[in-house]
């Protein structure tokens, strides 16, 4: 047995499906009603009706029964003293000498045998035809592989109608269009809306801000319009379902017509009726009427006019499906009545069922498109945002960086806070990994704002924000992977002073945005980290204010480098990671340069530096990680050189004509194959800074000690055996490295590194208890003061 709510659940099931049902379909249902009532209606009157009535004919012929019994003596002796159907059917023996047996024997076989099958089986047939029609209209809808996802789209499309973010959508929308400032509204819970409601939406209330409850719904009710239209547009089955279903039922109006027209005629009031039972009644011959032939006619007629108007409801739908496109559903209404206008087209069976839905009621595509808005869902999103990060939490975040500068790093965010744009202090902001990001109009409150990080965050700007930036920013640092990720908006950037932009883009993907660049016209600085197979001529040539740039081709081979020699205001070069066997001579041509950077490449040999003593300015050469095997001696011609890096290579020993650089004061060695440091370093007297980290230098030379102005000393991981006292005289020294040597202690004369803390020492621990006491003591001392000194300071 089933229970209450089980049918009263059913019901409404069926009830939600009507949504999905043209006005033809409700039209074709309600004939289908009405034909059940007649199939109703003719079975009763059966039932409870004399079905026929038989007399004997006393004179017969070939044109039938010519003297019958008078059918009123007939009817006038028949009792009526009781109901049952053997005393309706009694005649008295002075007529015919007939008793009811007889009487009852003769109307059975007369109505089995002579009557027409249609007069008989009109209620019955009336009945299997209306099912097989109500049927065909309704399979589809319960159709296994379909009826889930109607269902599911009809229960989430209540939803949609329900929920407090549609409505508010709408009336912003409405407000927007009539010119005054955007309202927020919040549905009411009562009932969905009918058709009679339009931008005057009813069951609204003004609201202030969406709680978090009612914007979790909205985001899950997002999600699944998400996956339904995903699931519903992979196919078109449930549209050929439909289809087939009006092919089904005009295949089953054909068989009706075939045969309808025809059987209706023979319902006949007078039935001639021949049967071979003369020797039990003595009569061969019989006349009979059908009590209820006139009423089956006309009801017959009347069931024929609605098999009419069912067909032509058929052909009518049949006319629907081949004018309009049902593959595609727009939603041109929905964007002109909205402010959004990336609402997407949608397709198959997706498409049908919006077709169908828009017939229904436009509100509720209307209402559904809202879901399927990406500008809607950000919204959303945003609102959601600004509850999770306010004011208070976002300045936590903010801190001074290395240069004092205010500095906010968001990270793995669904966009940007709208409190961050009330930072009016804010001079760096950086964004990692923020899928969508947009600078509204508020950005211009940062006055300050003069860098920007977009580190795999795409970003969207509207025109008031955009001027801003042009105006204001002047660093920008970009890193992206898809060229349709890429901000084409930083070419609008005029006075951007520098641009970082680091990608893994196609060369022909490259070329649409290394064009772009010739319209940044005050563009100081350019690095770009890329697989670039040659300088594009636009940089070399369109960018007359460039000073700095920097290649990272990420071990490509970067060919075709002549066109450097056009870049004459360059002061800084830097080719990284290009695959370059030497250096290129086109470089000796910028004679503005101050610094080259050539790390990372494949470099053996650098004879080609005796070309750089055309160049009055250098005074930073960066040779890092390349496989160098010796410095040649022509580099003391290099007298400008202050800075030398050239760690990670396979150096063996330094030249004496090193040391004729009397400029230097960074020299990096670190990581090579040195055994011995000359005592020729004595004449770098500016050195500041000295590192020969990993190598196998077992001895320090006196001269070293002879920098007096030595502040960095790095001789972690050789072989060092003793530190010479003369270190004490390094009183500038600030950092002094001894990790992983041979030493069995430290010196005493430690104490005289007057600038040198416990923090800038490192050594294993047991060489730092291996000191005097009163060595120990200051350095530990030195080490409280400093932080106390920190502490006051933050």
């Amino acid at each position: 047995m089933f229970t209450g709510t089980e049918i009263k659940n059913f019901f409404n099931g069926c009830s939600l499906f009507r949504i999905l049902q043209p006005w033809w379909d409700v039209f074709s249902h309600y004939l289908s009603i009405v034909m059940l009532m007649i199939a109703t209606l003719a079975g009763t009157l059966q039932v409870s009706q004399y079905k026929i009535l038989c007399v004997p004919c006393q004179v017969a012929s070939d044109r039938g029964c010519e003297n019958p019994f008078s059918l009123d003596a007939v009817l006038a002796n028949r009792t009526t003293a009781g109901s049952s159907a053997s005393s309706r059917l009694f005649l008295p023996k002075e007529v015919n000498n007939l008793d009811l047996q007889q009487y009852a024997y003769i109307d059975a076989m007369c109505y089995e045998k002579h009557l027409h099958w249609f007069a008989k089986l009109f209620p019955y047939v009336v009945l299997l035809q209306t099912l097989a029609l109500v049927v065909a209209s309704n399979f589809w809808l319960q159709y296994p592989s379909s009826s889930s996802r109607l269902g599911h789209f009809v229960s989430i499309l209540h939803k949609c109608c329900d929920s407090p973010w549609t409505t508010r959508t709408l009336s912003e929308s409405v407000a927007e269009q009539r010119g005054g400032q955007s309202t927020l509204f919040k549905c009411s819970p009562v009932k969905p809306p009918s058709s009679a409601e339009d931008g005057n939406l009813a069951g609204i209330e003004p609201i202030g801000v969406f709680d978090r409850k009612e914007g979790e719904q909205a985001k899950a009710i997002f999600e699944k319009v998400k996956c339904l239209k995903v699931q519903v547009e992979e196919n078109d089955d449930i549209y050929y379902l439909y289809r087939n279903q009006i092919l089904a039922k005009g295949v089953i109006l054909f068989i009706i017509f075939a045969y309808i027209p025809y059987a209706t005629t023979c319902i006949s009031f007078d039935v001639d009726c021949v049967v071979n039972i003369q020797a039990l009644t003595g009569y061969q011959r019989y006349h009979c009427v059908h009590s209820l032939a006139s009423i089956f006619k006309m009801l017959s007629l009347v069931y024929v006019i609605f098999l009419i108007l069912y067909s032509f409801m058929c052909i009518y739908s049949l006319w629907w499906i081949r004018r309009h496109s049902l593959k595609q559903y727009s939603f041109a209404s929905a964007r002109h009545e909205s402010s959004y206008n990336d609402i997407p087209d949608v397709k198959n069976d997706f498409a049908f069922i919006l077709h169908l839905l828009d017939l229904y009621n436009p509100l509720f595509s209307k209402r559904f498109s809202v879901f399927l808005s990406e500008v809607s869902e950000k919204m959303l999103k945003q609102i959601s945002l600004d509850h999770l990060w306010p004011l208070k939490k976002i300045k936590r975040k903010v801190v001074r960086n290395a240069q004092r500068k205010v500095e906010l790093r968001l990270l793995l965010l669904s966009g940007i806070p709208s409190a961050v744009f009330d930072l009016r202090e804010l001079e760096i902001l950086k964004l990692e990994l923020i899928p969508v990001s947009r600078f509204p109009r508020k950005v211009t409150q940062l006055g300050n704002l003069q860098e920007l990080w977009l580190h795999y965050t795409a970003t969207s700007l509207d025109s008031a924000a955009l001027q801003f930036l042009s105006n204001n920013l002047k660093i920008l640092r970009l890193k992206c992977t898809e060229v349709d990720k890429t901000p084409f908006w930083i070419f609008s950037l005029q006075n951007l002073r520098e641009l970082h932009w680091y990608g893994n883009l196609q060369p022909e993907e490259n070329l649409v945005f290394i064009t772009g660049l010739t319209k940044l016209k005050n563009l100081q600085v350019l690095s770009l980290k890329n697989a670039l197979p040659s300088i594009p001529q636009v940089i070399t040539n369109s960018l007359p204010s460039l000073q700095k740039l920097s290649v990272d081709n990420e071990g490509t081979q970067l060919t075709v480098l002549q066109n450097l020699k056009t870049m004459l205001n360059l002061t800084c070069l830097e080719l990284l990671n290009c695959a370059l066997q030497r250096i290129p001579g086109s470089v000796s041509s910028l004679t503005n340069l101050q610094e080259i950077g050539l790390n990372g490449n494949n470099l053996r040999t650098i004879e080609e530096i005796i070309s750089f003593q055309h160049l009055p300015r250098l005074c930073i050469l960066k040779l890092e990680h390349n496989c160098i095997t010796y410095i040649p001696m022509h580099i003391g011609a290099l007298d400008s050189l202050e800075q030398l890096h050239l760690r990670d290579n396979h150096i063996a020993s330094l030249p004496p004509q090193l040391f004729l650089c009397s400029k230097l004061h960074h020299l990096d060695l670190c990581c090579n194959n040195l055994s011995t440091i000359p005592d020729e370093i004595q004449h770098l007297k500016k050195l500041q800074y000295f590192a020969v980290t990993n190598n196998n230098i077992d001895e320090l030379p006196d001269g070293l000690f002879l920098c007096k102005m030595l502040q960095s000393l790095f001789l972690g991981n050789n072989n060092l055996s003793v530190v010479p006292p003369q270190v004490g005289e390094l009183v500038n020294l600030v950092q002094l490295d001894l990790t992983e040597n041979q030493l069995e202690s430290l010196p005493a004369e430690l104490e005289g590194c007057l600038s040198l803390r416990a923090s800038g020492l490192k050594v294993e621990e047991r060489l730092f208890n291996s000191l005097p006491s009163s060595v120990k003591d200051r350095f530990r001392g030195s080490q409280k003061e400093q932080l106390n000194q920190c502490e006051s300071d933050c």
